[in-house]
């Protein structure tokens, strides 16, 4: 039986979406061509559960290339790029994953991938980890992407319930700060702009959190125009983004003014019940943190069970005695991967270097670990930051002789 003719059209686009990304991507490509010439990961399965896009796609194919059995569930199924699926489907990587997928069919996905007894567990969110900790068979170590994941398993890890080693890619520095920034802060506003197509300037934007990725979102905001205020709990980060020049105010004194909330705090109900009810008429609320719970949506439902959708992901509902409209973007998911196209593949190419050569050390050194988070190994951090400096054409100086020998004093 041949391919049909829409799927062929399906992975001719993936393929050219994956070749698209691969050429932006030169940190992932240098580092990953020696691991991939001499099949580094022949015989290992990988379970992996990302984001399905252009740029995951370049990682995929690297860790395939290299020899590695590698089955793939998703992180967001609203986030899923059908084609890029497509290509990746025909190029033997298994994928359990549908874009209308249920809640049930996304934990079901993961319990799929599970069920292959992959050696190494890559994650973005913690939710196959979770998953892989009640399973009874051999796992040699994991990766975490994101920081919400990476305080989950943090919390476990106190509680002894880990069951093998996880390098916390979140924190490499060569993630947190390119990744979260400049990527996740620009990709916010894209999705926002693409999902609405509002004038961005002169708008009051409110960030709730002020964490890597609220600092870029915060940032590119206020450089197209817009008037933006911080809100938090942290008050060393408070400072930082008062010194930085945002303004910073609790929230409640905010509510009835701004005209679009985003949230990045990696908290449950931070805009809840008692914001919707002071909440502005108009008002545009949307999320930048990994998990759909920063924002009550379930409240919202309770509240207008009629609301409705007057653009493709954008949801109006009716609130409080006046019958009020807010509106909310992307179901309260990540609207930087449903409203757009999630973060460029220059930035994560840097990310997924670290992805990339983090389940390499653990194919060779798992043996070494304990059963705890690390952090991503610093010669791997610093190769990937000295790759990235050479690919992007830029040279530093060194310090002279006499300068090592001053910082020996």
């Amino acid at each position: 039986m041949g391919i049909r003719h829409e799927d062929k059209d399906k992975y001719e686009i993936g393929k050219s979406e994956y070749l698209w990304a691969k050429k932006s991507m030169p940190v992932l490509n240098r580092l990953t061509h020696r691991f991939v010439s001499k099949r580094r990961l022949e015989n290992f399965k990988l379970g992996i559960c990302l984001h399905i896009t252009k740029e995951t796609s370049v990682l995929l194919m690297a860790l395939k290339e290299a020899g590695a059995e590698v089955t793939l569930c998703p992180a967001n199924p609203l986030s899923i790029q059908e084609p890029v699926k497509s290509f990746l489907i025909m190029n033997d990587i298994k994928i359990f994953a549908k874009k209308e997928d249920t809640l049930l069919d996304f934990y079901d996905n993961m319990e799929s991938v599970l069920e292959t007894k992959p050696h190494i567990i890559t994650d973005d969110g913690g939710e196959l980890h979770k998953r892989a900790l009640r399973r009874k068979f051999y796992i040699m170590g994991g990766t975490e992407e994101t920081t919400s994941g990476v305080n989950r398993l943090m919390s476990w890890s106190e509680e002894g319930l880990l069951l093998y080693p996880i390098i916390a890619v979140n924190r490499s520095r060569a993630k947190y700060l390119f990744d979260n920034k400049y990527g996740t802060g620009q990709s916010t506003i894209e999705g926002i702009l693409k999902t609405t197509g509002i004038l961005l300037s002169s708008k009051r934007i409110v960030v709730c959190g002020y964490g890597w990725v609220g600092k870029g979102i915060a940032r590119c905001a206020i450089g197209m125009g817009a008037k933006v205020t911080i809100t938090e709990v942290n008050p060393l980060r408070a400072l930082e983004a008062y010194f930085d020049g945002f303004e910073v105010k609790p929230l409640d004194e905010v509510i009835s003014t701004a005209d679009i909330f985003i949230t990045c705090t990696g908290q449950v109900s931070v805009i809840g019940q008692d914001q919707f009810e002071k909440i502005k008429e108009g008002a545009i609320l949307c999320n930048a943190g990994h998990f759909d719970v920063e924002i009550d949506v379930n409240y919202l439902n309770s509240l207008d069970p009629n609301h409705f959708s007057p653009r493709m992901n954008v949801e109006c509902y009716r609130v409080g005695e006046s019958k009020k409209k807010i509106y909310l973007l992307a179901k309260g998911r990540v609207i930087n991967l449903v409203g757009a196209e999630g973060n460029s593949p220059e930035v994560m190419s840097i990310s997924f270097s670290n992805q990339f050569l983090s389940i390499i050390y653990l194919s060779q050194f798992h043996e070494k670990l304990d059963n705890q988070i690390y952090k991503t190994p610093k010669k791997i951090d610093r190769k990937i930051i000295l790759t990235a400096l050479d690919s992007f054409g830029l040279k530093i100086d060194t310090l002279t002789a006499q300068q090592h020998n001053y910082f020996k004093i």
